[in-house]
């Protein structure tokens, strides 16, 4: 097996994620910062189905892959982590510096959940399927829907800021075998 430096594939990530998101944010601002919880999940929701509409009719009419809709799930799900920690805004402007501060915290929040998941777990998430990546990620939009629909009560499980947090995790996992993938086919 080869020997990955999953912790600079990662900070690969990390670095496509954010020039994204800090490019959309000079064209439409924290435009984001009106939406509810409950509609970044919905985004991230609508994300998560496209791939796997793709992946199971092996067609697209839209000419964006599913490499970008990863993208905009790990976004989506660190706008929601910020939305849980300050509140949906109908005045939705944020300085710029805070904006990507906050992201990075999240992020690297998310980063050392995995360091801590994979020691644990021995990197298993290598041997798994893209399409199972998404799937585990449409079990963990569910989740959260009901917890949401539950007011954000829940008895014996995790909440919202984790699912968020594993949800950012398992789409880096996906874009990280993407790029492990195309760098095969070169």
């Amino acid at each position: 097996m080869k020997n990955f430096d999953t912790f600079k594939q990662y900070d690969a990530v990390i670095e496509e994620c954010k020039s994204i998101f800090l490019n959309k944010m000079r064209d439409y601002g924290t435009a984001w910062r009106i939406l509810r919880t409950t509609s970044l999940t919905d985004q991230i929701y609508i994300k998560a189905n496209r791939i796997r509409s793709i992946q199971m009719q092996g067609t697209q009419k839209v000419d964006e892959g599913i490499r970008p809709e990863f993208v905009g799930i790990v976004n989506y799900a660190v706008m929601a982590l910020i939305q849980l920690e300050l509140g949906t805004k109908e005045e939705p402007a944020m300085p710029a510096d805070k904006t990507e501060k906050l992201y990075m915290r999240y992020f690297l929040a998310a980063k050392a959940l995995m360091e801590d998941k994979n020691h644990d777990y021995g990197e298993a998430w290598r041997q798994m399927r893209i399409s199972s990546l998404d799937d585990i990620i449409l079990m963990k939009l569910l989740r959260i829907k009901q917890i949401e629909d539950n007011d954000g009560k829940t008895i014996a499980s995790e909440g919202l800021d984790a699912n968020y947090f594993d949800i950012i995790n398992y789409a880096v996992f996906a874009l990280i075998r993407l790029s492990e993938i195309e760098t095969q086919k070169l």
